[in-house]
């Protein structure tokens, strides 16, 4: 698997530099970005993924493995990304929402749902493909994201304060279970976030940006 390389990245707003920064994160490793709101930290991860916003003025390299990913398309960059919301689409089953992540090479609606349900058992959701995304919980939900995220074979993840909508208890137990599928699936991963507890649960590299001590 690839590791992830960030080489001189900088990010600035209205003249305003927010970040600079270059780093390494291996593969199934954690890069946690720590800061304020407002520092930088999801137009990183908007950087990386090849959705940041024209305001911005952005340079750098990020590599993937071998492969300079600045570069290409969005699409192209194959980063999976998990928000603070699930983002699951209301008219869909929730094993549809995960079976559109698939990657075309996987053909036919029945090997798609099929995957799609495996996939949900990964997650211990085996048995609710068939629901509807609004009688799920939070957890439920989260959980569905993550399974969506994963069958589309990433390159990496990147991780926008995705627990940070949950209740305690439930916080532990999802970052627990991302952290754990990542470094199963041997992801470089880059979580933002500004809650120590979830730097902690990541292990690896912390790096603090804008003023956060």
């Amino acid at each position: 698997m690839n590791d992830l390389r960030l080489d001189a990245v900088s990010i600035a707003l209205d003249g305003r530099t927010l970040l600079s920064l270059s780093a390494r994160v291996e593969p199934g490793e954690t890069l946690t970005v720590m800061g304020p709101s407002g520092s930088g930290k999801s137009s990183l991860l908007a950087y990386i993924g090849g959705f940041l916003a024209p305001d911005f003025h952005a340079s750098g390299n990020v590599f993937a493995g071998d492969v300079e990913i600045t570069a290409l398309p969005a699409e192209a960059r194959h980063a999976g990304l998990l928000f603070q919301d699930a983002l699951l689409f209301p008219h869909m089953s929730v094993a549809a929402n995960v079976a559109f992540a698939l990657p075309a090479s996987i053909k036919g609606r029945a090997a798609r749902l099929e995957r799609a349900e495996d996939a949900l058992q990964d997650v211990d959701l085996a048995g609710y493909g068939d629901r509807d995304p609004a009688t799920l919980s939070g957890g439920q939900k989260a959980r569905v994201a993550l399974a969506r995220t994963l069958v589309s074979q990433p390159r990496m993840l990147l991780l926008d304060e995705p627990f940070s909508r949950l209740d305690a208890a439930l916080r532990a137990q999802i970052r627990d279970l991302v952290f754990e599928r990542a470094k199963a699936a041997k992801l470089p991963v880059i979580l933002v976030t500004h809650d120590e507890a979830d730097a902690t649960a990541a292990g690896g590299t912390v790096v603090r940006i804008g003023g956060a001590s």
